[in-house]
């Protein structure tokens, strides 16, 4: 079974996401900032890593950046409605450091699961 982490600071986004992606028969485990998401990351295995850009404690770019050191080829999506340089900005920034899909909140959940499907088909 693949193994998504999903790093939200909003609950309800939070258990949104979750609940969607174990529908469609991922293994979800969850957490609230990107501190406490790396914790998670460095005790367990995880194919892909959905993660907010907007976060107390540890953003999501430098959250990205901490990962992409981790594991040089772990997946990512980011979501962001968002930030003090503009959504667009934040975006970008993500994808330059090493996100796979920047996708912009609010959002159809077909276009999450396409960006999840999509990544889960690459080698």
């Amino acid at each position: 079974m693949q193994r998504i982490l999903i790093i939200e600071d909003d609950p309800d986004i939070r258990m949104m996401l979750k609940k969607m992606l174990e529908r469609e028969k991922y293994e979800v485990a969850i957490s609230s900032n990107g501190v406490e998401g790396l914790k998670i990351y460095n005790e367990a295995s995880f194919d892909l890593v959905i993660t907010d850009l907007v976060m107390p404690e540890k953003e999501g770019i430098e959250t990205i950046a901490e990962l992409k050191k981790i594991n040089a080829t772990v997946k990512i999506i980011a979501i962001s409605g968002g930030g003090y340089g503009g959504l667009e900005n934040y975006l970008q920034m993500a994808k330059a450091f090493g996100a796979h899909y920047a996708i912009a909140k609010p959002f159809e959940m077909s276009t999450l699961l396409a960006a999840v499907r999509d990544l889960f088909q690459q080698k």
